[in-house]
């Protein structure tokens, strides 16, 4: 398997410094990945030489670090030829549009499931490295990041609700949040009765959402729902705890496979600030047929 790498210049204002400093600062690496990097033989590149973390530079240098996985992780993964689109791809990160009845990886709750490691293996070969960014339920659809090593996971990682790494969601509920227009802050924490579900307790983690009604549709509306907070079940939770829960949502709401057959939550805007190139992403996927028809009944 080629490893990735990542080639800078050394500017005036880097003059002086030591290989770390700058793999640290610019690059975001980490201690830990940068002692990894030192002790392999083509880790860090100086000029088209090996160097050590330990160098001097000077304005000019070409600094070449390996990027990439050494191998695929043991990670037991089953390929399963499910369809999984694939919105966005480059040389560091791709973007899938997930349907419903998919999940990001195996679990042991659901071991029989599809799942999105498990789609990209059989697309392209065990051989490759793939690491999910933002999970979404087994019965949410839309937009997952997913990363091509575990550096560019790690970066995206730290963009995570930011402005750098905005997502937002379309869902359908039953009802019309009051007013509709707002946020939606209650502390969110397990549900000490179940091994699935959490529950807004004061003690649980900061929780906060923010909504705008889109369109109402008989008993139903169509809401813009953007999670400031990225706690499990939050936007499902907190829409039920003001008492307008996610149509065909069987954990937070109501189950009416008539309506739904899964909560109706899409993943529908991603706006990136790519953390390697610096360019501008922002990508779309249109609500599913099932939503789609919800709305239209």
């Amino acid at each position: 398997m080629k490893i990735q790498t990542i080639t800078v210049v050394i500017t005036a204002q880097e003059e002086g410094r030591k290989i770390r400093s700058v793999m640290k600062g610019r690059l975001g690496f980490s201690s830990h990945a940068i002692g990894g990097l030192t002790r392999r033989e083509t880790g860090i590149l100086l000029n088209g030489r090996r160097a050590f973390s330990t160098a001097v530079l000077h304005a000019g240098d070409v600094l070449s670090v390996e990027i990439g996985d050494v191998k695929p992780p043991d990670s037991g993964i089953v390929p399963c030829a499910v369809p999984l689109p694939i919105i966005y791809e480059d040389d560091y990160l791709l973007v899938v549009s997930k349907p419903a009845g998919m999940v990001a990886l195996a679990s042991s709750f659901l071991p029989e499931t599809p799942t999105v490691a498990g789609a990209l293996a059989y697309q392209r070969g065990k051989a490759e490295v793939f690491h999910v960014v933002n999970r979404l339920d087994k019965g949410t659809t839309g937009l997952m990041t997913v990363a091509k090593s575990g550096y560019v996971h790690n970066l995206l990682r730290k963009l995570l609700h930011t402005p750098d790494f905005y997502r937002e969601y379309r869902g359908i509920c039953l009802g019309c949040p009051e007013p509709e227009r707002g946020v939606i802050d209650l502390p969110i924490g397990r549900d000490e009765t179940s091994t699935v579900r959490r529950c807004i307790r004061p003690d649980g983690a900061p929780s906060r959402s923010r909504y705008e009604v889109l369109r109402r549709s008989g008993p139903l509306s169509l809401l813009r729902l953007v999670p400031e907070t990225g706690r499990t079940h939050q936007l499902r939770l907190h829409l039920s705890a003001v008492g307008c829960p996610l149509a065909g949502d069987w954990l937070y709401g109501t189950e009416d496979p008539e309506l739904i057959s899964r909560p109706a939550l899409h993943s529908f805007l991603l706006r990136l600030r790519h953390p390697v190139t610096g360019e501008a992403l922002e990508l779309t996927a249109p609500l599913p047929a099932d939503m789609t028809a919800l709305l239209n009944r």
